[in-house]
């Protein structure tokens, strides 16, 4: 088996500081994640080529449900303070 197929992305990002922040949830979730692509010292090249986050293909479905559970919390939090 290839190597990239091990591996399935489940987010992107314009910056490496993004994508570590979710490889840490996912890793406290006991999800084991990995930044890709956050080599290069020209962030202008991350817009062309976007820092990825992957995790193992069996774990690929609740990782991103993980990521959206968090999404929809970042938001409702938010909300609650611009309301407020």
């Amino acid at each position: 088996m290839k190597r990239e197929e091990e591996f399935k992305t489940v987010a992107e990002f314009n910056d490496a500081l993004s994508a570590q922040i979710t490889v840490g949830m996912l890793r406290e979730n006991g999800i084991p994640a990995a930044v890709f692509g956050a080599d290069s010292t020209y962030l202008c090249l991350n817009y062309v080529y976007p820092v990825q986050v992957k995790v193992n293909a069996s774990d690929y479905e609740t990782a991103l449900k993980l990521i959206e559970q968090t999404e929809e919390t970042s938001e409702e939090s938010t909300e609650e303070t611009t309301e407020g």
